[in-house]
């Protein structure tokens, strides 16, 4: 069993178990996963912190391991990767036009020459993403970490 973050199009955040990985995209593909708050079925793996397990030779399980406090090193990794992805967000922010839900209509209408040329960003699923992939656009997506009215 595997335990993923999902984030629905509303910016909900809950958590749901898989029998593995495979099976969890094969549901978020198919919109077989409905966000408790809101009933969206456009749902996301949210972005999440590794679990890594020592060896069964250093009598550490896993989840053992998860209960410890993380390194100091690890806890410095991770403030720089989160500052770094704070930094590229305000810079997308600042430089692109926000289209929201219509990402993937307004991304096709650009590369066909049907609109304007510009940078753009918003919502799209991994579905979405990978149709958008399949068809020659350049897209890519950015685990930002959703924003809290505190």
């Amino acid at each position: 069993m595997i335990l993923y973050d999902l984030t629905c199009a509303k910016d909900h955040t809950f958590e749901s178990w898989f029998k593995n990985s495979g099976a969890a995209d094969k549901l978020i593909k198919a919109g077989g996963i409905a966000c408790p708050a809101c009933g969206s079925t456009k749902v996301h793996k949210a972005l999440m912190a590794p679990r890594i397990a020592k060896s069964k030779e250093d009598g550490v399980t896993a989840k053992a391991l998860v209960a410890q406090q993380p390194s100091p090193e690890l806890t410095e990794a991770m403030v720089k990767a989160e500052q770094a992805m704070a930094e590229m967000r305000a810079v997308i922010e600042k430089n692109f036009d926000n289209v929201g839900e219509k990402f993937p209509e307004e991304a096709r209408r650009i590369h066909y020459g049907e609109a304007p040329g510009r940078a753009i960003y918003g919502d799209a699923t991994p579905a979405e993403t990978e149709a958008l992939r399949e068809e020659g656009i350049e897209v890519h997506a950015i685990p930002w970490k959703r924003r809290t009215n505190a």
